[in-house]
């Protein structure tokens, strides 16, 4: 895809990867909207994404205001850690509702606009897509579900609309905040830039025609968390 005027959806674009996301495909010449509970830098909706009838209503404006949509990026993450039985239930169901159900209806929404113009979508899993761990199961079985909802995708649209899927291992953001030091990286822990793996998403939407990008895993070189 050629990126330049090009109008593309950004979840959680208003921080961390999902900025960084935003700020590469601006510096390429793509016209960025970011989706985010938060305002954002730049073409923004401000839209819980735990609401999916929001969610897409909030692409029913970009499609009305834009005219169509070329790609998407599905950015947006939360992470409550703790166990099962003690993170408050309203809460596990946000966590899933915003990483993979958010997700599905950003892209369900987009999808008859991608298919006109043989766009792309660009998902965001995680190295605990592919790992599961105790303290995660919100986490992981949200995460699991972008890898299962990004694969059937694909097949899904094969030759119609490019679909990759893009994992990320830990990435300095503030993704970590606020959370109690046992569910923070160690001292000596090595997260990758943001910018970098923006980087990828980029390369995933600028490949050559004919060329298809399905997954890319992106992390630090000392990542742990890779199975």
């Amino acid at each position: 895809m050629d990126i330049q005027d090009r109008t593309v959806v950004v979840t959680g674009g208003a921080g961390g990867l999902g900025a960084a996301v935003v700020a590469a495909l601006a510096k390429a010449g793509a016209r960025t909207v970011a989706l985010d509970v938060r305002p954002a830098e730049g073409d923004h909706e401000v839209v819980d994404l735990a609401d999916s009838a929001a969610a897409m209503a909030a692409v029913e404006r970009v499609l009305a205001s834009r005219g169509g949509i070329d790609a998407v990026v599905t950015c947006a993450g939360i992470d409550t850690p703790g166990a099962l039985d003690a993170v408050p239930f309203d809460a596990w169901e946000r966590i899933v509702a915003v990483n993979l159900i958010g997700t599905a209806a950003v892209v369900r929404a987009a999808l008859p606009s991608l298919k006109e113009r043989h766009g792309h979508v660009v998902t965001i899993a995680s190295t605990l897509a592919h790992k599961a761990v105790g303290d995660a199961t919100a986490y992981c079985a949200s995460k699991f579900g972008v890898v299962g909802f990004t694969r059937a995708l694909t097949a899904e649209l094969a030759g119609q609309v490019g679909v990759t899927m893009v994992t990320p291992g830990g990435m300095s953001t503030n993704f970590f905040d606020g959370r109690d030091p046992q569910y923070k990286p160690g001292p000596d822990a090595v997260l990758a830039d943001p910018e970098h793996v923006a980087g990828a998403v980029l390369t995933a939407l600028t490949a050559p025609e004919g060329v298809e990008l399905r997954e890319l895993v992106v992390m630090a070189p000392t990542e742990p968390s890779w199975p």
